[in-house]
């Protein structure tokens, strides 16, 4: 690319930014006619997250990997261990 082309561009691009009216996104446009018919329901700055089941205890998932642990152990011992 030759320096005038990069100069051309970078006028066009300073023209694009000069521009007193600039044309909203697609999304901008969508969102507003959206909202003109179905206005969307106040929030507060940060939302309360919906509410989720309770998790399980982290010392049963514990017992549970090292028991199945455990289980394999034995049953690759015992296959082991066959005369």
């Amino acid at each position: 690319m030759s320096e005038q082309d990069e100069s051309e561009r970078e006028f066009d691009i300073k023209w694009a930014d000069g521009a007193e009216l600039k044309e909203p996104s697609a999304r901008a446009r969508m969102l507003a006619a959206r909202w003109k018919e179905n206005p969307p329901r106040p929030q507060p700055f940060r939302a309360d997250p919906e509410p989720r089941a309770p998790r399980r205890s982290s010392w049963r998932s514990t017992a549970m990997v090292f028991g199945t642990v455990a289980v394999l152990i034995l049953l690759l011992g015992y296959a082991g261990f066959r005369p």
